[in-house]
């Protein structure tokens, strides 16, 4: 039991990469669709590059979205419109109306005949108004069918909606039945009476009509014709369009959305974590050859597992919702997060190894991945440096723009003409530049949740009003400009590089911040003849002087320097002697020297950027000893300080080649020649 237990210590960092491949590969299978795939490609107007194709099983042709949207357009402007006759408002209106009526013939004067006469064209009017309807106003602007239907108690009818009165055709039938005028008296009474009393009786039935119509929706065809097993669908070359493209395009949604049974089911997902397993296996692998100091660091893979789990998320709940907003997601933001902690090159392999496994959710897969590859490869080469917000502006407009010419590429290949192209996907292209320039805070929350570096922060922490370099520049002055004149031939050395400059500059201005505890004991802080180390053996003061790298590292943890910058610390002396200290050693003993007491404890640096700074370091503060510099003499120390190091092993762990250490000697000599050239005598 206790060898299991120390055998599970010493592999624990494998284990834990173990456990988490495997929950990352199951997250993202479950986030899969678990329907069918049609295993061949097709594109509207290419032809068919497969041998002939016949059907595997009955299905149905399914009619497009257009057809659909057509036929429903149809049912809406056909279906039938509701309204209730209100009888109990007839009974009211021809009371009121024969009470007031009779009440101004009662005193009349007029014969009886030309009494009844009034009486009998008034309940002729009001007849026939009632046998078809009033409308109210409000429902007579939402007629807009030639045939309505009336509910009259129990009883439904369906009239022509031109029949059915309004105000208008009140006045009117008023004025034929009356007479023209100039009226009598009594006519005009009477018109007064039927203008002022009669009342709508015929309101719309909004329930029953949308219930109607919703019936009427709810029985729309979604299918125009049938296809048999094994009837041909398509020979080799023929072009797919027309009623072949509708078939496939059917049979296609057939395999992606039919239910299977559970023995196909585990066949699926078997097939799914076979894929989505190499796929993460691949990047493990890129991860242990070519990143090994991040394949070491769980915090760092799982930074990184985390990122390719989250966009798979996000496409999956956006295809649920709506696959149309699919080019909306800011998938790029992939490779800039990943490039602003790590590096380009993981940011790129990663980010194709993701947008691989995204084209099992989306639609159109192959359009998807060309166009999110490109925009890929495009935020790569264009946003150097991410800290610089009118970079990262500049650069989402360029991807935008990429966007744009490859999907306009696309529709114009497919349909063979533009005028099929989908204007609402520019929109959608726009709105997922905006969301990519949200790239920075997201950076910034990731760091505090995995407590990575980026550039932005390493961009703050080159500020030299910061606490602490302010604090080396009031108790180390000497130290202080040093690192300054380091900073600037590192910086420069790496832009040749292709490094990493604003990483090699930030380490390089706190790569010395342990001397600020003794710095009398440092050449460059002593401002008089007076040196400490003439008190002090050798060996004690080799021992201050290595001490200076320990207690650095100690003062940046204390001050929660990131550990990108304690790596600067901790590697630019690499495991090289306190050689001057360690030859009076030699000669006060006049032989053999233990070279424990005089050797930085290391480590070697074991980045491009932590090479660059020792070799800096070293060149800048030997250059400082030079009394009468030149240009000879100046390019034979560079030269004589890389061989050493070389020779004693510094850059074997380093990602440097020879071709890299000659440009960076170069731009080292150029800028001391620069620092030290000769100026003319001035007179006195």
């Amino acid at each position: 039991m206790k060898k299991l237990i120390n055998k599970f210590l010493v592999n624990h960092s494998l284990i834990y990469k173990l456990f988490l491949y495997i929950i990352t590969v199951f997250l993202v299978v479950y986030l899969f669709p678990k329907g069918g795939q049609f295993k061949y490609e097709f594109q509207k107007g290419k032809p068919w590059q497969y041998e002939n194709y016949y059907a595997p099983f009955n299905f149905s042709i399914q009619k497009t979205k257009d057809e659909i949207a057509k036929d429903k357009q149809q049912i809406i402007a056909t279906s039938k419109q509701f309204y209730n006759y209100n009888e109990q408002t007839v009974v009211e209106v021809k009371n009121n109306i024969n009470q007031k009526v009779g009440e101004a013939l009662l005193n009349s004067n007029i014969s009886e005949n030309k009494k009844r006469n009034l009486i009998k064209k008034t309940h002729e009017i009001i007849n026939t108004i009632y046998e078809i309807g009033y409308i109210n106003k409000a429902d007579d602007s939402q007629l807009n069918r030639p045939v309505i239907t009336i509910k009259k108690g129990n009883k439904i009818q369906n009239i022509e909606s031109t029949k059915l009165y309004n105000l208008s055709k009140i006045n009117d039938l008023i004025i034929a039945k009356l007479g023209v005028e100039p009226l009598t008296q009594y006519e005009s009474i009477i018109q007064s009476i039927l203008l002022e009393e009669l009342k709508p009786n015929v309101f719309f039935n909004k329930q029953l009509t949308d219930k109607n119509l919703a019936e009427n929706l709810s029985k729309i065809s979604y299918t125009k014709g049938l296809v048999a097993v094994n009837q041909r669908i398509i020979l080799k070359g023929d072009i797919v369009e027309g009623q072949k493209l509708a078939i496939l395009n059917s049979l296609k949604q057939e395999f992606e959305s039919q239910v299977w049974s559970k023995s196909n089911y585990n066949w699926i997902v078997f097939g799914y974590t076979i894929l989505v397993a190499l796929a993460f296996l691949m990047l493990l692998l890129f991860l242990r050859k070519y990143r090994l100091e991040i394949f070491e660091n769980n915090t760092k893979v799982t930074f990184i597992f985390f990122n390719v789990i989250l966009i798979v998320l996000l496409i999956t709940l956006v295809v649920k919702y709506d696959a149309k907003y699919v080019y909306i997601v800011p998938i790029v933001t992939l490779p800039l997060v990943l490039k602003a902690f790590f590096d380009a090159r993981l940011g790129l392999f990663t980010y194709v190894l993701t947008v691989l496994l995204l084209g099992f959710i989306v639609p159109n897969s192959f359009e998807f991945i060309f166009l999110q590859i490109i925009a890929g490869i495009v935020t790569i080469l264009t946003i150097s440096e991410l800290y610089k917000r009118a970079n990262l502006f500049i650069s989402v407009l360029q991807i935008t723009l990429v966007y744009y010419i490859a999907y306009l590429a696309f529709s114009i290949i497919q349909e063979g003409n533009a005028k099929s192209i989908v204007w609402d996907k520019f929109i959608y292209f726009a709105l997922n530049g905006g969301a990519t320039l949200f790239v920075l805070p997201l950076i910034y929350i990731f760091e505090k949740l995995f407590g990575l570096v980026s550039d932005e922060s390493l961009k703050e922490l080159s500020n030299t009003n910061n606490k602490l370099l302010r604090e080396l520049a009031e108790k180390a002055p000497g130290t202080f400009q040093h690192s300054l004149q380091v900073a600037n031939l590192a910086e420069a050395s790496a832009n040749e590089v292709h490094a990493n400059s604003m990483l090699v500059r930030t380490g390089a201005l706190y790569h010395d911040i342990g001397k600020m505890l003794n710095p009398m004991y440092f050449t460059e802080n002593q401002s008089t003849n007076v040196n400490p180390h003439n008190e002090l053996t050798p060996k004690d003061s080799a021992k201050i002087i290595i001490n200076h790298v320990i207690k650095g590292i100690e003062l940046a943890k204390k001050n929660h320097l990131p550990d990108r910058i304690i790596d600067f610390i901790r590697t630019h002396h690499g495991t090289t002697l306190v050689y001057y200290f360690y030859k009076m050693e030699e000669k006060a003993n006049g032989g053999e020297v233990d070279t424990s007491y005089f050797q930085y404890p290391g480590p070697i640096p074991f980045s491009k950027e932590t090479a660059i700074l020792m070799i800096c370091d070293s060149v800048e503060a030997a250059s400082r000893s030079l009394k009468e510099p030149s240009a000879q003499i100046l390019d034979d120390l560079v030269e004589k300080i890389v061989i050493k190091q070389l020779e004693g092993g510094q850059f074997m762990n380093a990602d440097i080649t020879f071709k890299e250490l000659n440009t960076i000697k170069k731009v080292l000599k150029k800028k001391l020649k620069n620092i030290y050239h000769l100026r003319i005598e001035y007179p006195e």
